[in-house]
């Protein structure tokens, strides 16, 4: 209960405070109406709301199974869209030239993404490349080989897997950066993945690719006569000839915007499923392991999750999370085989919901993550590769780097710390994590599994989870435990697809609903969004509108006025507060 009434404090200070919108947060204002109309994403689909959830906050009073029930009616929009895109002639040219790919003596499957949709990235990559590692004592060292013939790239490198950084996904050049220093071209198969059609630095990496001579595939999730229509950005991605776009619009998100949703739930689908399909092409005898029917495969998958000891699983999994928060507590979630499907909820629940980000080991004075995410079985440095199954690529990014790109002048100032060595200060390994037990009402360590139970993995997660005061197991699966259970069947797949999917639409699930049964959703609304690039910041003017009851050109003043006010006090040791809420609590105080 401290987290909420402190935040609500905060908020009321800038009510009292009475702060006026300075000329420069009017000309900010001004500015982003003006010469920011391609960031203007109202007209979208992913980021309006489905009116199959519109009751989600009330759902979520009535009962947290009612508000489940709820979230899940988006997830089924997925399959119906799917079982089209299967059957058609683009998913097979998709297949066929990763299995070209994979016979040339060269060339990569490369994956591009920015926020969700590069963890997704990185995950397909790691997916991949995990094959290889568990199943290598059944492979000739020919096939064995193939297991560096993906890639990945996510914007502002491989550091963003733990934290968003900030405004990078807004420059195209950025992207194409990044596509030369992977040496994407002639030979490499090329699948940019964007969850609304839109992002600037996905689809500068695109354009690098087509222009290099990869064979290039551009997944979105919207109306692709929508996007041509009002962003020019998309319009030349689109029309190039020499890509072939993927179009999975499967409808609106559960939570109004969170693209993290359906968007990606179904573009890890199809990402997963092309892998996998020229896997066994590559590897006919692993044939017999994969589903004969993804779609099927995939409505399976859904009705566990939606069975009841599913959502029973899911709703003591909700309860536990908003019990530790409401006592200013913190979890640990303590993980080995789905670590980035963990990373990518933990991480992006800080921007969707205006939690503080996960912390690094040398920022001492800022506030610990609500939720954060180790692994018993490696130490840090060891526990990156491990993870992806190769070395973290991060950047190297610098003023000149900043400036060259156009960016606003504090990053030119204080370039973002996103090297390796910046990003192995997350200890996300073996080590002890006092700072996430001393101090705190309640600590929990929760030991996740998903379709089995390791021994080895068991037996190091008991011994890391015993310095925590709570304890507790949770299984997404088959097999029984006294703690969280998601009484499920999972299929197994050479890429262990349905694992993966299982807990991303769990957490999904357990994240969002935790977070509406605590206050910051409205309606179907994440009401509480950080404003960290041109995206969200035209999501938070459009919330001000729809929650506050004024036009777009008030909505943005007051929401630069908000952040300026927040910008100008000392948060240190606490939670910063959000500054679209900062703004609509002063809106609703003057209303009254």
């Amino acid at each position: 209960m401290k987290v909420k009434l402190a935040v609500a404090a905060a908020c009321a200070a800038a009510v009292v405070m009475a702060f006026d919108c300075s000329p420069a947060a009017k000309a900010k204002a001004r500015d982003f109406i003006d010469n920011e109309k391609q960031f203007h994403l109202g007209f979208l689909p992913t980021e309006q709301s489905n009116p199959i959830t519109a009751t989600l906050e009330e759902d979520f009073k009535r009962s947290f199974l009612a508000g489940v029930q709820c979230l899940q009616r988006g997830d089924r929009q997925i399959p119906i869209t799917m079982r089209h895109v299967f059957a058609g002639e683009k998913f097979e040219k998709l297949v066929a030239s990763m299995v070209d790919t994979l016979k040339a003596p060269k060339g990569r499957i490369i994956f591009s993404g920015c926020g969700a949709t590069g963890r997704l990235s990185i995950l397909l990559e790691s997916m991949w490349r995990d094959f290889f590692h568990r199943r290598a004592a059944e492979l000739t060292p020919a096939e064995r080989a193939l297991a560096d013939r993906s890639a990945s790239i996510m914007t502002g490198g491989d550091f963003a897997l733990i934290k968003s950084v900030e405004f990078f996904e807004d420059f195209a050049e950025g992207g194409a950066r990044q596509a030369k220093a992977l040496d994407v071209g002639e030979g490499d198969t090329f699948v940019a993945i964007t969850e609304g059609g839109e992002t600037s630095s996905v689809l500068g990496t695109l354009k690098y690719a087509a222009a290099h001579g990869a064979r290039c595939f551009l997944v979105f999730n919207n109306p692709a006569d929508v996007l041509r229509g009002y962003l020019d950005r998309c319009r030349e991605a689109i029309d190039n000839p020499k890509v072939t776009v993927i179009d999975i619009y499967c409808g609106s998100m559960s939570l109004a915007g969170s693209t993290r949703m359906q968007a990606t739930s179904s573009e890890q689908l199809l990402g997963s499923c092309a892998l996998e399909a020229a896997l066994v092409r590559m590897m006919p005898r692993f044939a017999k392991e994969t589903a004969r029917d993804y779609t099927v495969a995939f409505e399976t998958l859904l009705a566990g999750l939606e069975s009841p000891g599913g959502r029973a699983g899911l709703v003591k999994a909700i309860a536990f999370e908003k019990g530790v928060y409401d006592r200013h507590g913190r979890i640990t979630y303590l993980a080995d085989k789905c670590m980035l499907d963990l990373f990518t909820d933990n991480t992006e629940r800080s921007p969707t919901f205006m939690l503080p980000p996960l912390r690094s080991s040398r920022d001492k004075n800022l506030a610990q993550s609500w939720a954060f995410v180790k692994n018993p079985l490696h130490p840090t440095v060891e526990c990156w590769s491990e993870m992806m199954r190769r070395h973290p690529r991060c950047l190297e990014f610098t003023s000149e780097d900043a400036r060259s790109l156009g960016m606003p002048q504090r990053f030119i100032d204080n370039p973002p710390l996103i090297k390796y060595s910046d990003l192995v200060t997350y200890m996300i390994g073996c080590e002890p994590a006092p700072e996430r037990i001393a101090g705190y009402e309640r600590a929990a360590a929760v030991m996740l599994t998903v379709g089995d139970k390791p021994t080895a993995y068991i037996d190091a997660a008991n011994r890391l989870a015993a310095a925590w005061p709570e304890k507790v197991e949770f299984h997404i699966g088959p097999v029984p435990t006294d703690g969280i259970w998601v009484k499920m069947d999972i299929a197994d797949s050479p890429l262990e697809i349905w694992k993966h999917l299982a807990v991303k639409l769990a957490f999904n699930c357990l994240s969002t609903g935790t977070m509406a049964a605590m206050g910051r959703v409205a309606g179907n609304w994440m009401s509480w969004v950080s404003i960290s690039n041109k995206k969200l910041i035209d999501r938070g003017i459009r919330l001000l509108v729809e929650l506050g009851g004024v036009d777009y050109e008030e909505a943005a003043q007051r929401l630069f006025a908000a952040e300026e006010w927040v910008e100008s006090q000392d948060w240190t040791g606490k939670e910063t507060p959000c500054a679209v809420q900062v703004a609509l609590a002063r809106i609703r105080a003057e209303k009254k």
